[in-house]
């Protein structure tokens, strides 16, 4: 089997790994939402139509193959050993271990599967496990929290040129959604046998912390990575070596961005959408604080040094160096009132499907226009529950294989 690799941005999408919101979003409240990192608080029916309206949209437009994570999870947690490791990390935070024989005694895989995710509170388990004593915890409380930032698979992982990455959590609150992803890639027969795990390295306990949507493909020499507010330079740094010294990636661009919401992922600051074409929110590519290059130091026998360079040039003139004849389109099509308004809801986030061919939110109606005038076809989405999550079609996708060129 090959390793699942991608070596750009734009390729024709073949294949991504998407998660349908489901119950755990309406575990959301006026009073936890800002506990579960949520802005508002979404409505879940509609929120699914909207999502489902995207994958088939995707489907339609590429003919790519969808995973979906819920069904994948289940597969995986058919086996015993797995369901038992993700049902102690999910009951860790109350140090209820104990009670993990009874649930996977009482609850079907499915159940467990959308306990995982959606989480379960101590009455829910009463109810469906007579018996259980649990005297010391409010009848409301999670036994088992929910993840409901999951339907954002670009933060749980990324693939690029030399491999894989499962990313290391800012918020300890949503460590477990890439923990789930990474036990499906490295269990299920779909993928198994086909990662090469660029990063955390096996001897990594505590990982720097570091983010799926801070890593964008330049080519198949170079990535950037934003250092950012989820993203640690020492994470970037542990990554650039082991793509380095394999030799798959020669250069890995260290992208410091402004401790801002609006440039929480490097991919609020610039998308992709073809080999020449870059989205960009106005003024931002200015914004970035300082940007460095590793490249390879030295070779000595099985050990591999690099080097940091602080590149004096901004942001935009070594995109233009990396990606030649480059085109640089804004946000808001030019209008800085817009692009503040369409950048609040991920303006510069789009997906790209295949070159100058994105999926975009309707909403940004002007970011829209300003692709259409350069030739890109835009796919629009309906966006008013996705959106209140404040992430983009980009963020809700993790590509799993795209064409090569």
């Amino acid at each position: 089997m090959t390793d699942l690799r991608i070596k750009s941005e734009y390729g024709t999408l073949k294949s991504v790994l998407m998660h349908r919101p489901g119950r755990e979003i309406d575990r959301l409240t006026p009073y936890n939402k800002h506990l579960l990192l949520f802005e508002d608080v979404p409505y879940l029916e509609d929120m699914q139509r909207e999502h489902d309206y995207f994958r088939s949209l995707l489907t339609q437009a590429t003919g790519a193959k969808v995973y979906l994570l819920h069904e994948l999870l289940m597969e995986v947690l058919l086996d015993r050993n797995l369901q038992r490791l993700l049902l102690t990390e999910g009951l860790k935070k109350y140090r209820l271990g104990h009670l993990v024989d009874e649930f996977m005694e009482k609850l079907s895989t499915s159940e467990c599967a959308t306990a995982l995710i959606a989480g379960i509170k101590v009455h829910e388990a009463k109810r469906k496990m007579k018996g259980l004593h649990l005297e010391e915890l409010l009848d409301f409380a999670y036994l088992i929290p929910p993840i409901p930032n999951l339907y954002f698979q670009r933060d749980t992982a990324s693939i690029c040129p030399g491999g894989m990455l499962f990313s290391s959590m800012r918020n300890e609150e949503r460590q477990r959604e890439a923990d789930l992803v990474r036990v499906v890639f490295e269990n299920h027969p779909h993928f198994k046998g086909q990662i090469h795990r660029v990063y955390p390295r096996d001897n990594q306990s505590s990982p720097p912390c570091i983010e799926g949507g801070d890593l964008i493909i330049l080519s198949e020499k170079a990535i950037a990575v934003g250092d950012s507010e989820r993203t640690d330079e020492r994470a970037i740094y542990h990554l650039a070596k082991q793509l380095i010294s394999e030799g798959t990636i020669e250069r890995v661009y260290k992208v410091q961005l402004p401790k801002k919401r609006n440039f929480m992922h490097l991919d609020t600051v610039f998308t992709i959408l073809d080999e020449n074409l870059i989205l960009t929110y106005p003024d931002a590519l200015e914004a970035v604080v300082q940007t460095s290059v590793y490249t390879l130091k030295s070779r000595d026998n099985d050990q591999v040094h690099i080097k940091k360079t602080i590149l004096q040039e901004s942001l935009a003139d070594i995109l233009q160096l990396e990606i030649p004849h480059l085109q640089i389109i804004h946000t808001g099509n030019g209008n800085p009132d817009y692009a503040l308004r369409e950048q609040w809801f991920d303006g510069a986030n789009v997906l790209t499907i295949a070159p100058r061919r994105v999926i975009s939110y309707s909403r940004n109606k002007h970011t829209n226009r300003a692709l259409r005038d350069v030739g890109v076809e835009v796919l629009e989405i309906p966006s008013s529950e996705l959106s209140r999550g404040l992430g983009g079609p980009r963020c809700m996708t993790m590509p799993i294989s795209r064409a090569d060129f």
